[in-house]
């Protein structure tokens, strides 16, 4: 079978590592791909997100399967689009994205179906919003409705600064946001839960805790995701059946009772306060770069899993996990999460190809056979193992050898679960 991969991250040059282990896939197209994904598949260079146009080119490569990596065609309907158009493709329909897609949407849900999240106000204007200012103590998290590419979030420790991040907001600052999430910070451990599911149930796919701000002892503005490790310690198997017992199955069952289903990945957000799940967000996809530490644990073919989802079989389905841990620091461009320079040589050389580590690309392009920067988040470096501390120290030293001078990486990911030792 051919099959095609929608992306052009390290989710989807992690995805496709594994999706080539399959002995059931004939070729895998990326659109648009980058080049990592162009060492194992074959790049189209396609407008994604022209659907017209991305029909004609999965019919003329004799596609038969698409895997939806990002976010934003999820939300815009493209597996809506795909399935009228009898292609299958894996991913939530277009309602079912906005879980993702609105974070005013996932509240109202939260609050229907008492599914435990912190305490929150939507706002449609600044009137709206100062009214409700006034139910909140300091300091206050500020989340711009719609998709911002992991920049979206703001915790504000003093009412200026409410005002200011909001207006900017309410004025255009993401042009798919209108409307202000104003939230109850909750003070605790954040962790990640991943699902796959179809119309019937779901398997877990794994836990992962990644870091957001910038800087190292977690300070500075948020980014899409520093670095991750897989599994997430905190997550036991009492704290896994509350998660899917208050979270998970109320939120399914909401889109049941409005005759949707959900069916892809479900990335389920946590914060975990006294043993007790919250939840924070949820995403229609695998997480960036939670994805990068998931997959190479992952045992069982994951083109099978996705076979059974779409055949609605997940029930039946036992996931196998391989025995070892996973970690990845991302090496991003000097200036990131801000203004960075791109079209920086990067020089891979000096690595040599090992059984457990993963040089994965984010955000890359190729020219004139030079590897150069595309991106903020440029490299993954993934390295699995048996324990943490030394997983982290491979990864250090792998970063040290490519000695990228336009980059910069954190050096403590990792921390809470290497500090516990």
């Amino acid at each position: 079978m051919n099959i095609a991969l929608i992306g052009s991250g390290g989710r989807e040059h992690s995805l496709c590592v594994k999706l080539k282990e399959s002995k059931q896939i004939n070729q895998i197209f990326c659109i648009p791909g980058n080049p990592g994904t162009a060492n194992i598949a074959q790049n189209l260079k396609i407008d994604f997100l022209n659907f017209n146009s991305l029909l004609a080119n999965l019919k003329y490569h004799k596609v038969k399967l698409v895997i939806v990596g990002p976010e934003e065609p999820l939300v815009k309907g493209i597996v809506n689009f795909l399935e009228k158009n009898k292609i299958k493709v894996f991913g939530p329909t277009k309602f079912a994205a906005k879980l993702e897609g609105s974070k005013a949407f996932m509240k109202s849900i939260c609050k229907e179906n008492n599914i435990p999240t912190a305490k929150f106000k939507i706002c449609k204007n600044i009137t709206d919003l100062k009214k409700s200012m006034k139910n909140f103590t300091l300091p206050v998290v500020v989340k711009a409705d719609g998709l911002a590419a992991g920049k979206g979030v703001f915790i504000c420790k003093t009412k200026n600064k409410i005002l200011k991040i909001s207006n900017e907001i309410f004025n255009g600052k993401f042009k798919s946001s209108k409307k202000v999430v104003l939230e109850e910070f909750l003070i605790g451990d954040e962790a990640s839960y991943f699902l796959a599911v179809d119309k019937k149930g779901f398997v877990p796919l794994g836990t992962a805790q990644d870091h957001k701000k910038v800087y190292e002892k977690e300070k500075g503005p948020n980014t899409g995701g520093m670095g991750a490790y897989s599994p997430a310690p905190i997550i036991n198997r009492s704290l896994e059946k509350k998660i899917i017992n208050k979270i998970v199955k109320p939120t399914l069952n909401a889109l049941k009772k409005k005759r949707e289903y959900f069916r892809g990945f479900l990335y389920v957000g946590l914060m975990i306060k006294d043993n007790e799940p919250y939840l924070i967000e949820y995403n229609v996809r695998m997480g960036d770069p939670e994805c990068q530490v998931i997959m190479p644990r992952l045992k069982t073919d994951l083109f099978k899993i996705i076979n059974y989802c779409l055949k609605d079989k997940l029930k039946n389905l036992r996931i196998s996990w391989k025995k070892y841990k996973c970690m990845t620091i991302v090496l991003c461009s000097k200036g990131y999460p801000g203004k960075y320079k791109n079209h920086k040589i990067i020089k891979l050389n000096k690595i040599r190809k090992k059984k457990n580590l993963f040089i994965i690309h984010a955000g890359t392009k190729k020219q004139n056979n030079k590897i150069l920067s595309a991106g903020g988040r440029v490299l993954n470096v993934v390295v699995t193992g048996q324990n943490f501390f030394n997983i982290r120290k491979n990864i250090l030293s792998v970063l040290q050898k490519i000695n990228w001078q336009d980059g910069f990486y954190r050096k403590d990911i990792g921390w809470r679960v290497i500090n516990k030792r």
